[in-house]
């Protein structure tokens, strides 16, 4: 007999369950009193296993309509090629990205100027109170929220791209746009982490109970010196980031995703 408490054999269950397909995506599983029944559990019981999944982000709860199995239908980025000036492009990158994948892009943009926070300044090699410019982006994915973006430009850079203080989008992106005025990015520097989202997170990108944010900071410099730095926050279950670094040749088309 299992020594794991009856509301975890309960979660371990339907977990397998969801893992094999017998639940698949948009599923609704059974009711509490038919779970109930057939654990020989009580309903709190059965009820304490469900929102361990709910915390796991494996399922979700609508009040009057029980579980479902969450979509999860993932977005795959590729971090080492995205602005690389080289790969052909219709748009920004993540329009492009988005475009090739054979799914709608669709993004609002908010800029200001405002006071870089310590850990960007850190960043852009800077005075924590140097002015910046704030690009900040609301990305989608089919009508699904997919990302929040937030660039920050350091107050020199200003003044030579006036365009990065308008309203609105640059069509081009603004890797190639910074190009174009001869300020071209080299080389840039990734960090990559995880953790709950913050409230203010939660409401923008839709995210339920127990499903995390991955949060990848870029910081882009030209010859010289760092020219931005990019935070994005993208939902943990519905995206999924590759690099391909060095010679690849040797890799098979055939090679299991």
């Amino acid at each position: 007999m299992s020594k794991q408490p009856k509301y975890r054999q309960v979660a371990d269950a339907l977990r397998r369950e969801i893992d094999n397909g017998a639940y698949g995506p948009g599923a609704r599983l059974p009711s509490e009193s038919e779970l109930s029944a057939r654990f020989d559990a009580s309903r709190n019981t059965v009820r304490s296993g469900l929102s361990l999944l709910v915390s796991e982000g494996l399922i979700s709860s609508s009040q009057g309509l029980g579980y479902e199995v969450r979509k999860h239908e993932v977005f795959e980025l590729n971090a080492s090629r995205f602005e690389n000036l080289t790969f052909p492009q219709n748009g920004d990158a993540y329009s492009t990205d988005v475009t090739n994948a054979g799914r709608r892009p669709h993004q609002t943009f908010r800029v200001e100027l405002t006071t870089a926070p310590a850990y960007v300044a850190k960043r852009l090699k800077v005075s924590a109170d140097s002015r910046s410019v704030l690009r900040f982006c609301h990305r989608f994915v089919d009508d699904v929220p997919w990302s929040t973006q937030a660039t920050h430009y350091p107050d020199w850079l200003v003044e030579k791209a006036r365009r990065l203080t308008e309203p609105g989008d640059i069509a081009e992106g603004t890797t190639r746009y910074l190009a174009s005025l001869g300020i071209e990015q080299v080389g840039y520097a990734d960090e990559i982490a995880t953790r709950m989202p913050t409230p203010e997170e939660a409401r923008l990108l839709e995210i339920g109970a127990g499903v995390p944010v991955l949060l990848w900071t870029r910081t882009g410099y030209s010859s010289d010196r760092p020219i931005r730095c990019t935070i994005t926050t993208f939902r943990g279950d519905l995206n999924r980031m590759t690099y391909e670094i060095g010679n690849l040749a040797a890799r098979s088309e055939n090679e299991p995703q």
